[in-house]
Parts: structure tokens; sequence; C-alpha cells
């Protein structure tokens, strides 16, 4: 378990010298260490803090506390597993339950990159929310130059593997919609601040964090739009590329048909049958004018 002061920097101490001093502070903690470290700060939570079961994120308020639970996609797997944790908020401390190291590594990193972070709740709470968020830009701008590099492929005949390609780009992006359109109720919910454990003049801040999730939801909506884009011009590629197979195979079955009529005429053996003193160079020859003049129709017409 880490404990940092609430403060112009981010301070380690020890979980007695802030109890016994009432100094408001952070607590990072497990799932099994949770329960004791909510019972010391005077946070009453009836439920079990179980990770595993969290599967998307949200706010609750409840009588002596705000309750929520983060579950964040890893950037380099995004259907994959996610970070979990559960956090509690009273007038005094905040609790974070992770067992991941997850918070920890951004409480790290709040300090390297704000080495004056704030000494409030609300600040705090909105530098660890966007310090995950720090790198969500950077991937939506990636999945746009893979779509964009797609579309140059298609748009040069290259179809291949197109939709092996495209459909988990689209799944990563629906995931991450979704996503952000939980952290957006997230934010409303902190700004709406039914327990009054917030100070009025600091809850710009989740409203901070609602309109940078809100921006992050509308570029991956853009994102769906143009993979559907790029899908629909895909499929335009192939039905084109069908409808010309399907043009080719019946110009090649209208220039041997007239063979096909003529070779049925020759076999029924009428005895007053033109040609037939000739034999079989005359009826070839024959075919060979037709296929010919059928040919040179056909590419007087560009369907050669």
């Amino acid at each position: 378990m880490l404990v940092y002061t609430l403060g112009d920097q981010l301070e380690l101490v020890t979980p007695k010298e802030v109890l016994e001093n009432g100094i408001p502070a952070v607590f990072l903690t497990t799932s099994k260490e949770c329960k004791d470290i909510l019972a010391k700060v005077g946070i009453h939570f009836d439920g079990d803090v179980e990770l595993e079961e969290i599967y998307f994120c949200k706010v609750e308020t409840q009588q002596d506390s705000v309750y929520g639970t983060l579950c964040v996609p890893r950037l380099l797997d995004v259907l994959g597993s996610r970070y979990k944790l559960q956090f509690f908020i009273n007038e005094k401390y905040i609790v974070i339950a992770d067992n991941d190291d997850f918070a920890e590594r951004l409480v790290r990193r709040v300090t390297k990159r704000k080495p004056q972070q704030g000494p409030t709740k609300e600040r705090f709470l909105y530098n660890f929310i966007t310090e995950f968020l720090n790198r969500d830009l950077s991937l939506l701008n990636r999945y746009e130059k893979q779509i964009m590099r797609m579309e140059d492929e298609i748009m040069h005949g290259k179809t291949e593997d197109f939709q092996s390609k495209l459909m988990p780009i689209r799944k990563e992006l629906l995931t991450l919609r979704g996503y952000y359109d939980e952290l957006c109720d997230l934010g409303q919910e902190l700004e709406e601040n039914e327990t009054g454990f917030f100070d009025p003049d600091q809850l710009k801040y989740f409203g901070t964090v609602t309109n940078r999730a809100d921006r992050l939801m509308n570029k991956t909506m853009h994102l769906i739009e143009y993979a559907m884009q790029v899908r629909d011009a895909y499929q335009s590629q192939i039905d084109a590329k069908q409808n010309n197979t399907m043009q080719y195979l019946s110009v090649i079955s209208t220039i041997f048909f007239p063979l096909t009529l003529i070779t049925g005429w020759y076999g029924m053996n009428f005895k007053d049958m033109p040609g037939l003193e000739g034999g079989y160079p005359g009826v070839v020859v024959l075919s060979v004018i037709v296929v010919l003049v059928c040919v040179f129709i056909f590419k007087r017409k560009n369907m050669l």
C-alpha cells in the first residue's frame, strides 16, 4: 500500500502519519486490503471489492462517500483484458483499489509531468484520469492513418485481405467509443457533486474531463464512419470486378452462340442443307468468319 498526501506536491508518507493527523491523502491499495483501509478512513461500503467483476466505468453516490469503478482498455490490446480499478472518496481521502499497479504508475507519471499538481481532491482526480487519456488521441490518429492507407490500396486495386484488416479496427473503435461514452457519464456524475464533497469552484476540472472524453468519442465515431465509407468503396470495387467478369463471360457466350447454332443446323443432316458438299472445311471457314465478325463488333463497342 502507498499513501500520498494531497498538496502542491504528492508526497509519499506512512498511513499512520496521515490518519493520526487527519491529513488529506490518496491511498493506493489492493482489493484484499481495501476494506480495512476504508474502515480506517471512515468510509462504509457494504459490497465486496472484486476488481474482476468490473466491466465498465461508473460513479455512484453513497451517504458518506462517492464510489466508482474504472475499466480502462490497454492501448496495445484494446479488445483484450483491461485495467480495473475501484475508487472511494469522502471529504478528506481518496482510496484506489488496484491489483495491477496501474494506479501507482499513473501517480508516478503525474508527479513527473506536474510537480505542482494542486492541493485538492478535484485536481488530483483530474490529473489521474487525464493521465491515462493522454495517449488515446495518438492511438486514434494511428487508426486514421491505417484506414487512409487501406483506402489508398483500394483505389489502386489492392483488395487482398481487406476484410480481415478492417474488421478488427472497427471492433476496436466500437469498444473505444463505448469506453469514452462511459467516461463522459462519469465526469458528469462527478461534476454534479450530489454529496457536496467537492469544492464548487473546483468542479470545472470534472467538466474538462467530460469535454476531453467527449472529443475522443466524437473522433472515434468519425473514424467508424470513415471505416464504413472505405468498406463501401471496397464493396464497389468488388462489384465492379464482378460486373466486368460477368460482362466478359456474356460477350464470350454471345460470340460462340452462332457457332452453336451452326453446329446444330448441320447436325440435323438435312439433305438440302447448303454447303454439305464442301464438308468440314466449309463449316470451319464459316465459323471463323462468324467469330471474327462478332469480335469486330464487340471491339467497336468497347466491350472487349
